[in-house]
């Protein structure tokens, strides 16, 4: 089966299995394990930030980003598609004890004028707004970029507002590869940045959450709380120094391929619009909703697996494991579906 219902279907190659197999490792709860240590470190120098962590997830880190910044009780400003919100099992409220305010955007992002409207005052009746977060690239936004310019004026906004800015991105470095914003440049805008290394860059498992020494700190406290303690975790952690080091660039392979698939989806007659291709994700709006799950069998039977993405949205992601062999063969199959 060719699979795109995800970039976290992606196995490990061999030279990464290799770099995993050959990994020292140690306890890391103790903070020993020198592969996991060198990863942070690694993490830490690319984005120009003080400190780093090892976690099993990017909804791990982002619920740990939250937790830490924000008291029970206080607010978080968020897009009303963000992962944090939508895909996550309701840990914001769940783990953090705090409140959400939902913001509409284009395609996954808000505005500084719109979270400029929903700062609460300081009111007894009002939760406290403790923490703004934006997601990079938007998953629900089809993989849309933000813009840097846009991301700038947030930051300086929550600056003067005293109030942190944490960044999901999960998909980070698929935007990075195609604004050429520096990484250090970038991540001096955030508070908090959640990166994943289990998309794109194809590690098995493991996201990263970085920030200042003394925030990395507390964090590492939140993680134990909940069970994210990893003892020999370096097998895991060199797949990831293995990811940063040969899968970032590459990325654009995979924006090229996203691009191909909707030019072909934009030909066949049950597709009403397909959102703009920015990176990998590509997310079709068919015209007539009620044959999603028709259309996502009718590809299963040829070999193809996509996802449902909503009434009446289909899903297709391109990663490591698309072969051209691979994109030839759908973009054949695409032109074979008929409803």
């Amino acid at each position: 089966m060719i699979d795109f219902r995800s970039d976290t279907v992606t196995k490990p190659t061999p030279a990464m299995r290799e770099a995993m197999f050959a990994a020292p490792v140690g306890d890391d709860v103790f903070q020993e394990d020198p592969t996991v240590n060198l990863l942070q470190e690694k993490a830490a120098q690319l984005f120009g930030m003080e400190a780093a962590l090892f976690c099993a997830s990017g909804t791990q880190t982002n619920q740990i980003a939250i937790n830490v910044h924000v008291k029970p009780g206080g607010e978080i400003i968020c897009n009303e598609e963000s992962h944090i919100y939508k895909y996550e099992g309701g840990g914001i409220a769940k783990n953090s004890g705090a409140s959400v305010r939902l913001l509409q955007g284009n395609r996954g992002r808000i505005t500084q004028e719109q979270i400029a409207q929903w700062i609460n005052p300081d009111d007894v009746h009002y939760p406290v707004t403790e923490l703004i977060s934006l997601e990079d690239t938007a998953n629900r936004g089809g993989g849309a970029i933000y813009d840097f310019a846009e991301i700038q004026k947030i930051r300086a906004f929550a600056l003067e507002q005293n109030i942190p800015l944490h960044i999901d991105g999960a998909r980070l470095f698929n935007a990075l590869v195609e604004n050429n914003i520096p990484f250090k440049t970038y991540a001096a805008q955030f508070d908090s940045i959640s990166i994943c290394l289990s998309k794109g860059l194809g590690a098995p498992v493991g996201s990263l959450l970085l920030g200042k020494a003394d925030f990395i700190k507390k964090a590492r406290r939140v993680r134990k709380v909940l069970g994210g303690g990893m003892r020999q975790a370096g097998f895991l952690a060199a797949a990831g120094i293995y990811a940063l080091e040969n899968n970032i660039q590459r990325l654009k392979e995979d924006h090229r391929k996203a691009k191909m698939i909707e030019e072909a989806l934009q030909q066949c007659t049950w597709v009403e619009s397909v959102v703009p291709v920015e990176t990998n994700i590509v997310v079709v709006i068919l015209k007539d909703k009620e044959k999603r799950d028709a259309i996502i069998e009718a590809f299963k039977n040829q070999g193809v697996l996509i996802m449902a993405f909503g009434p009446g949205m289909l899903r297709m992601v391109t990663h490591l494991d698309i072969s051209e062999l691979d994109l030839e063969q759908t973009l054949e199959i695409v032109t074979k579906i008929r409803f």
